[in-house]
């Protein structure tokens, strides 16, 4: 737990087993209640629990269609994907063993988070505050709305509500998982945790009212995350500058990132290998793979990636051109190329 206001304190503690709250955040949403203020608990994953299993035979629910396991709203009783849309109905027992009441949510999502906060503060009054839930103008006006009266004690949201809001008497801000953002070996997970989370901290205090940011992490020393509690901006900067430079990231470099995908995994993985086999070598041009992509499979397409890392000498565009012209693909075989991507999956 770090805490980032006026003072910095670094806590050492531990949320309850099956609790994700740990006990300095519990305490000042209870000293927020008690002052009639307002707080913001964030945690950037929708539902109740990224993924469910069966205890007696260990399946897991997977998206038919992705390589991605199905998370659970419980408050709509669905398993969903979050990359294709795939729905299904929270079955009463395992399909594989067809054991029932044996399925388990495992991890923390906003709606989980939720029922923590209402078994805690059974009085508060609490809004979950997501794309599931404020899926509409009016479901979002009337959020606001209720927000601004302080009709609401605690929110519990993910990035929708990391900006372009001002709620005067938001005066706490917790971030339940700060770590999450840096796992899953994005090449932009610094920059990318670090702006969600400075976004978040800015809901607190913005009236006149002092505000307090609490930050839940297992990783205290990461450099994202010191510089976050800190207050120091100018340290992430020169690390994240530091740490680009020596990888020939943008903008000393330029990244590219070339998916190949088919419905046929046969295809994709064939037509990986002849672009494989036919690569430039070049001196200011290095590139890896192929390999299964992150998602390899998304949407009922098999995808193979490969990453190119070039010197800002290179004409990178001309090279990439002229690198996938030269191979002719099986009709079903796309290809997509993302320079200086956003995100790597």
């Amino acid at each position: 737990m770090r805490r980032a206001s006026n003072s910095l304190t670094t806590e050492e503690e531990k949320p309850g087993s099956q609790h994700w709250l740990a006990g300095p955040l519990i305490d000042a949403l209870r000293d927020r209640l008690e002052k009639g203020e307002q707080s913001l608990l964030f945690l950037n994953r929708r539902g109740y629990a990224p993924l469910t299993l069966c205890r007696n035979c260990g399946h897991r629910f997977k998206c038919p269609s992705c390589s991605a396991w199905l998370v659970e709203h419980r408050l709509s009783s669905r398993l969903a994907c979050h990359h294709c849309g795939f729905e299904t109905r929270v079955p009463e027992a395992c399909p594989e063993c067809g054991e029932s009441d044996c399925l388990v949510a495992c991890g923390p999502g906003v709606e989980r988070i939720a029922d923590e906060v209402c078994e805690l503060f059974p009085q508060a009054r609490i809004a979950v505050a997501t794309s599931d839930t404020l899926n509409t103008p009016d479901r979002a006006a009337a959020f606001i709305a209720q927000a601004e009266s302080k009709a609401i004690d605690i929110i519990i949201g993910t990035q929708l509500v990391t900006k372009g809001f001002h709620f005067p008497d938001l005066t706490l801000v917790g971030v339940v998982d700060a770590d999450l953002g840096l796992e899953g070996g994005d090449l932009r997970a610094g920059e990318r945790t670090y702006s969600q989370i400075a976004q978040v901290a800015g809901r607190a205090g913005r009236g006149a009212k002092p505000g307090e940011v609490l930050i839940q992490t297992r990783h205290p020393d990461a450099p994202v995350i010191a510089a976050l509690a800190d207050g120091n901006r100018d340290a992430f900067y020169a690390a994240e500058t530091a740490a680009r430079r020596d990888a020939g990231a943008p903008p000393f470099g330029r990244w590219a990132a070339i998916i190949l995908s088919s419905e046929d995994e046969k295809e994709a993985r064939q037509a990986a290998a002849q672009l494989g086999d036919v690569r430039p070598r070049l001196a200011d041009v290095q590139i890896l793979g192929p390999a299964p992509a992150p998602l390899a499979l998304l949407r009922g397409r098999y995808r193979y990636r490969f990453l190119v890392n070039a010197k800002r000498s290179a004409n990178l565009q001309a090279i990439l051109r002229d690198w996938i012209g030269s191979v002719n693909f099986a009709p079903g075989v796309r290809v997509g190329v993302d320079v200086d991507p956003y995100s790597f999956v």
